[in-house]
C-alpha cells in the first residue's frame, strides 16, 4: 500500500512539476538545445558568461546581496533576541510591526521607500530642517537605496528564522552559566551566540538566496551602474530580445540558487529551528 504521506504530497508535487519544472524545461530546450549542437551550445554559454555586462552584473549582484545580508543580520538579531525574551503586549506589537509589512506588496513597500528617500522626501526634508545637512543626500537611485529597500523587504525572513532558533535554546544552560559566575556579556558571547549560530547561518543563506534573484527593488531604486543579474535577464528578454543569453543567465542563477539551497539544507536542522526534540 502506498505511503499515505506521499499521497498527501502528490498534489503538491504535481503542481510543482506543472507550473515550475515543465516551463523551465520548455524554456531551456527552446532557447538552448534546439538548433544547437553541443559545441555551439558550449561556446554560446561561455560567450554569455564571460561577457563584460554579465561579469559586471554578477559582481554587483554578489556585492549588493552580501551588503543586504550583513545589514539584515545586524538589524534582525537584536529584534529576534528581544522577541525571544519578551511576552505580552510588547511582544505582540513588535511581531505585528515585523509580520504585517511582510504581507504587503513588494512594489508598495518599494515605492514607499522611494517617497521617503527622495531628494524632497521626508528624510531629506527632516535633515535639512534640523540643519544637519545643507543639501539633500543621494539616498536613492544608487546602491544605498537598493540596500535600504531590500533590507526592509527581507528583514522578516531573518527575524523569524532567528526567533525560531533562539526559542529552541535551552534556558537551563543560561542559568547554569550564570550559576557558575558568568556575567551577562560572557553568557551571551560564550553560550547564547554559539547556540543561535545555526539560526544566523540559516537566516543569512535565506536572505542571500532571495537577494541574488531580486528584481523589483533594484530596478526601481538602483542606478544605471547597479544592474543585477535578474535585471540583465529582463533586459535580454524585453529589450534586446536575446533569449539565448537570458536562458544562459537564468540557468546560471538557478544553479547558484540550488547550490546555496543545498548548503542551507546541510547546515540547517528544520526540526531544531521549530523547537522539536
Amino acid at each position: 500500500m502506498p505511503n499515505r504521506g506521499f499521497l498527501l504530497m502528490l498534489p503538491a508535487f504535481a503542481m510543482l512539476a506543472l507550473v515550475f519544472l515543465a516551463p523551465l524545461a520548455w524554456f531551456f530546450t527552446q532557447t538552448l538545445v534546439l538548433d544547437n549542437d553541443l559545441s555551439t551550445l558550449w561556446s554560446k554559454i561561455v560567450a554569455v558568461v564571460s561577457s563584460r555586462a554579465t561579469l559586471q552584473a554578477i559582481g554587483a549582484t554578489n556585492w549588493i546581496s552580501l551588503l543586504v545580508t550583513v545589514t539584515v543580520l545586524l538589524l534582525g538579531y537584536p529584534i529576534a533576541y528581544y522577541l525571544a525574551n519578551r511576552r505580552g503586549l510588547r511582544f505582540t506589537l513588535v511581531v505585528f510591526c515585523i509580520v504585517v509589512p511582510y504581507f504587503t506588496s513588494v512594489i508598495v513597500r518599494t515605492y514607499s521607500w522611494m517617497v521617503l528617500l527622495g531628494r524632497t522626501g521626508l528624510i531629506n526634508q527632516l535633515l535639512l530642517g534640523t540643519g544637519i545637512i545643507d543639501a539633500p543626500l543621494p539616498l536613492i537611485y544608487n546602491k544605498t537605496g537598493i540596500v535600504i529597500g531590500m533590507t526592509y523587504v527581507l528583514l522578516p525572513y531573518m527575524v523569524l528564522t532567528l526567533f525560531a532558533a533562539m526559542k529552541s535554546i535551552d534556558r537551563n544552560l543560561l542559568l547554569a552559566a550564570r550559576g557558575m559566575g558568568a556575567g551577562g556579556a560572557m553568557i551571551f558571547w560564550r553560550v547564547y551566540l554559539p547556540l543561535s549560530l545555526h539560526g544566523v547561518i540559516s537566516g543569512a543563506l535565506i536572505v542571500f538566496i532571495l537577494s541574488i534573484g531580486f528584481f523589483i527593488t533594484p530596478a526601481l531604486m538602483g542606478g544605471p551602474s547597479d544592474v543585477m543579474v535578474a535585471m540583465l535577464i529582463e533586459r535580454s528578454v524585453e529589450i534586446t530580445l536575446d533569449w539565448p543569453a537570458a536562458a544562459v543567465m537564468s540557468l546560471l542563477l538557478l544553479a547558484v540558487t540550488l547550490v546555496l539551497y543545498a548548503i542551507y539544507y546541510r547546515v540547517t536542522d528544520v526540526r531544531r529551528l521549530m523547537g522539536a526534540a
